[in-house]
């Protein structure tokens, strides 16, 4: 990867794991933005403590960065109960689950990334654990074998998904509450920004906070990756305060253009204008043309081209919109039904 694409990924890095917790927020309170996920899951919790029960299971969608990890942690801490982080791909094998499902105290939250690669074989062990509190061990082998019920305590399974398509619909059904969360607003993002900045003892102005939110993809992560490294830019040039001028400075310095893209964004529209027309294409021929994986395109990538307005999806493929072709600096072609 080049730099530019590290930066503006919206996985976790190496060096996200010893900020990001320091920079999240402990209650709802201090959340900011998606307001609706955060309205809706207010009263869900007051009302699992109104009854003293675990809350229901959640399954978390949207793409990387977006605070699904940190949203669990609020669960936990809103119930006053421990919490227990595993991801599916570390799951290989029924007995790696049900250890971690028998070593679970009254009303934890186990909270499960990428939950929608879990294989089948585990997800059977989990369908009884997440409806009737049970697991179901197969004890023996052959005509001897027999099945084993051990109760568990009462849980609360958080699920984290950037891909819910793929999630296997019995498991998906099993969800009592399924919150979706979306690219934030550059109004939220500079917010995010000016907190973070103060936790850091980072000085900003408003103005740099809000331009960096506008190049962040709408993505906190990326937002607070981009504040650290500007930050670097600052100290080095000997200023105290990350103000407008440096900001510009240093995000056209990383590569980072207005609408937050990298290399690779541009490469896209370029390729479906250039190479396919304008579109449609489909996923699979835009991958191979860029020599890109696809699910790198499909998790990374498209989804923040489509929020942003610069890729259209239709039933026969991705097609380049007309601020793709205004972006690259390319005139659109005249298409059946344009209005002039």
């Amino acid at each position: 990867m080049t730099d530019a694409r590290e930066i503006l990924a919206g996985t976790a890095l190496e060096d996200d794991a010893a900020v990001e917790p320091k920079l999240r927020p402990q209650s709802l309170g201090e959340y900011i933005g998606q307001t609706k996920v955060r309205e809706n899951l207010s009263v869900f919790l007051a009302a699992a403590r109104g009854r003293g029960e675990p809350l229901d299971h959640v399954l978390l969608t949207g793409p990387p960065g977006l605070g699904k990890t940190t949203l669990a942690h609020i669960v936990a801490r809103e119930m006053g109960a421990g919490l227990r982080l595993t991801a599916g791909p570390m799951i290989a094998r029924a007995g790696d689950l049900a250890g971690i499902l028998t070593n679970l105290q009254p009303r934890d939250v186990l909270f499960v990334d990428e939950i929608h690669r879990l294989s089948p074989t585990v997800e059977e062990i989990l369908y009884p654990a997440m409806e009737d509190f049970r697991l179901d061990v197969l004890i023996g082998e052959g005509p001897m074998a027999r099945t084993m019920k051990v109760d568990l305590p009462p849980f609360t399974l958080v699920g984290a998904t950037t891909r819910p398509g793929l999630l296997s619909q019995p498991l998906h059904g099993r969800f009592g509450i399924t919150l979706r969360l979306d690219f934030y607003d550059v109004a939220a993002l500079s917010e995010i920004i000016e907190r973070s900045a103060r936790i850091l003892s980072i000085r900003i102005t408003p103005e740099a906070a809000r331009e960096i939110g506008a190049r962040s993809r709408g993505t906190p992560r990326i937002a607070n990756r981009l504040l650290r490294r500007l930050r670097d830019f600052a100290e080095v040039a000997g200023k105290d305060e990350i103000a407008l001028d440096t900001a510009k400075q240093a995000l056209a310095r990383l590569e980072v253009d207005e609408h937050g893209f990298d290399e690779l964004d541009r490469r896209i529209l370029a390729t479906i204008i250039e190479k396919f027309g304008g579109g449609p294409v489909g996923v699979g021929a835009l991958a191979a043309s860029l020599g890109e994986d696809r699910g790198t395109l499909e998790d990374l990538y498209e989804p923040y081209l489509l929020q942003a307005g610069f890729l259209q999806r239709t039933p026969r493929g991705r097609v380049a919109s007309p601020a793709a072709y205004r972006h690259l600096g390319v005139v659109a072609p005249r298409r059946d039904g344009d209005l002039f």
